[in-house]
């Protein structure tokens, strides 16, 4: 009798030490719970501002692009009064410098750009573009690069296969896009253009996606420049210039920005 009361008092007491040590390990969780929210709590949130208006906010309410911070979608979707789209991924050319004194962008130029030539029809092509925008163009990873090495260009936007826009350059700056040009008698399109190429060629049908994005960066320029015109490279270069040629279709280009038929004073005819 004497062996099993000793036994049993031996159950009780392991199980009260076992049940001790579960509740101790309980109360160090929950203190050390405890602590990080009470820490979380007194932690100050980081505050950020608008790149576009420059209203501070709390961080978790801002939406982010890049490195910037926008108060809203209507912001992050529109130009800046520095020249700049907040939704654009930013990659800054150096081919660029300063328009006219006073003179504001009227027209915009639409160009097509490929590399190398007919690149993108197997793979994403893109970054080659941007690196040429950006004079860092490895010129041996094509021979065609080699060719055009020692160009120093630039545009305003790029608008990728995928519908990916690029800015390179603030729309109050001169981007290197139009070259040797003429617009109904006004020489050097440069001083008064915005340009914007779209990737591809002559060869290959413009993907939907570009037209879309084409629609909404047109309108995104003309609340801050209203009446844009819009022509072609080859229609401000003729002889010089094919870009963007004749798969870029200047009728879905108008229904689907709404663009009035005078400020395409080249027609809507493919060329």
């Amino acid at each position: 009798m004497i062996k099993w009361l000793l036994l049993f008092a031996g159950a009780t007491l392991f199980y009260l030490w076992l049940k001790g040590k579960k509740q101790a390990k309980l109360n160090t969780d929950q203190a050390s719970k405890a602590k990080a929210k009470q820490a979380k709590i007194s932690e100050p949130e980081a505050i950020v501002q608008c790149h576009c208006c420059s209203v501070h906010l709390p961080k978790s309410e801002a939406m982010a692009r890049e490195d910037r911070f926008y108060c809203s979608k209507e912001h992050l979707d529109s130009l800046d009064d520095r020249g700049w789209i907040g939704s654009a991924a930013w990659r800054v050319s150096p081919n660029q410098d300063l328009r006219p004194e006073g003179l504001d962008p009227d027209l915009v130029v639409i160009h097509h750009i490929s590399l190398p030539p007919g690149g993108f029809v197997e793979r994403n092509c893109t970054q080659f573009i941007v690196d040429f925008f950006q004079n860092k163009l490895d010129s041996s990873a094509h021979p065609y690069f080699e060719e055009i090495a020692d160009h120093k260009v630039s545009s305003h936007f790029l608008i990728s296969r995928r519908g990916d826009v690029i800015q390179f350059v603030s729309t109050r700056n001169k981007a290197w896009h139009a070259g040797l040009s003429s617009f109904f008698g006004r020489e050097k399109c440069n001083d008064f253009s915005i340009g914007v190429e779209l990737e591809g060629d002559t060869e290959h049908p413009f993907e939907e996606i570009q037209y879309v994005v084409l629609a909404k960066l047109s309108m995104q320029l003309g609340v801050v420049y209203p009446n844009l015109q819009f022509a072609g490279h080859s229609d401000v270069a003729p002889g010089r210039k094919a870009d963007p040629g004749i798969q870029f279709s200047w009728q879905k280009f108008q229904a689907k920005t709404g663009v009035s038929v005078k400020n395409l004073p080249f027609g809507l005819d493919p060329r």
